[in-house]
């Protein structure tokens, strides 16, 4: 269930595979994403399977729908919608009162006992901690993200909030080796982050966004650590990950955890 467990200070995170889930076909087994074609009633049980095996009530556990943009949602903080208890609910079906998914890339909250989840498959996900004074986030860096520079909003936010000492998990992802693009977009999102340049295995041109994530967040004086070099593990070659480009429309999704405990 979980590629990587990790406490640091008072926090969690977590980054899970494919595997202990009640999910079947395609989606196999533990399957994340409500709008892939997974029955709803599995996705709420693998769902529920994850907030227990990180010892997380389902009931503060916090989802986003991920746009590729850059968007920031502050959950359970001054910027959250009104009535922060209102920003908190179940992924397993909504409380009364809970208000919907909030559309965004981040998550972040300084609120503590409250677990953020950010989904994937082949899109790099981040947490990110300060585990002095608990402002934790999760981040969706697409290649569209990365170009947006959708971690230095992370950054800058958690900042705001009081974060001083932030270091980062870089999770599962497509690698350079294997995520091929069009020679025009390799050059035009390299103008931007010239780290993310990469070549596949087989000679054409691809891009690194996990490359280009890390140099994003070394640029802005945060810790990182990339788990998919010490793990080996592309989502695009290694099956115990779901993967959008070996998949298709029906892949399941994965997931980065993470919770500042009360």
């Amino acid at each position: 269930m979980f590629a990587f467990l990790h406490v640091v200070g008072g926090v969690d995170l977590a980054f899970t595979d494919r595997h202990g889930g009640v999910s079947e076909g395609p989606w196999e087994s533990l399957n994340l994403g409500t709008s892939n074609g997974d029955e709803s009633d599995r996705v709420r049980r693998n769902l529920d399977l994850v907030a227990d095996a990180f010892q997380s009530d389902p009931r503060s556990m916090v989802r986003m729908s991920q746009l590729h943009g850059r968007e920031v949602h502050v959950v359970g903080g001054p910027d959250a919608a009104p009535g922060s208890g209102s920003d908190v609910h179940s992924l397993g079906g909504q409380p009364p009162g809970a208000v919907s998914v909030p559309a965004a890339d981040v998550l972040v909250t300084a609120a503590a006992g409250v677990t953020l989840l950010v989904r994937v498959a082949d899109c790099v996900p981040v947490v990110v901690v300060d585990e002095i004074t608990g402002v934790v986030g999760v981040v969706h860096a697409g290649r569209k993200g990365m170009a947006a520079d959708v971690v230095g909003s992370a950054v800058q936010k958690m900042r705001e909030m009081g974060a001083r000492q932030l270091t980062a998990w870089v999770g599962p992802r497509a690698c350079g080796r294997c995520y091929e693009v069009p020679a025009r977009m390799r050059v035009d999102v390299a103008a931007l982050v010239p780290e993310s340049w990469s070549t596949t295995s087989w000679g054409t041109p691809s891009l690194d966004i996990g490359a280009g994530v890390m140099a994003q967040l070394d640029a802005r004086g945060v810790v990182a650590h990339d788990l998919a070099e010490t793990m080996n593990a592309c989502t695009i070659e290694n099956d115990d990950f779901y993967s959008y480009r070996r998949q298709g429309q029906r892949s399941g999704r994965s997931a980065g955890l993470v919770r500042w405990r009360p």
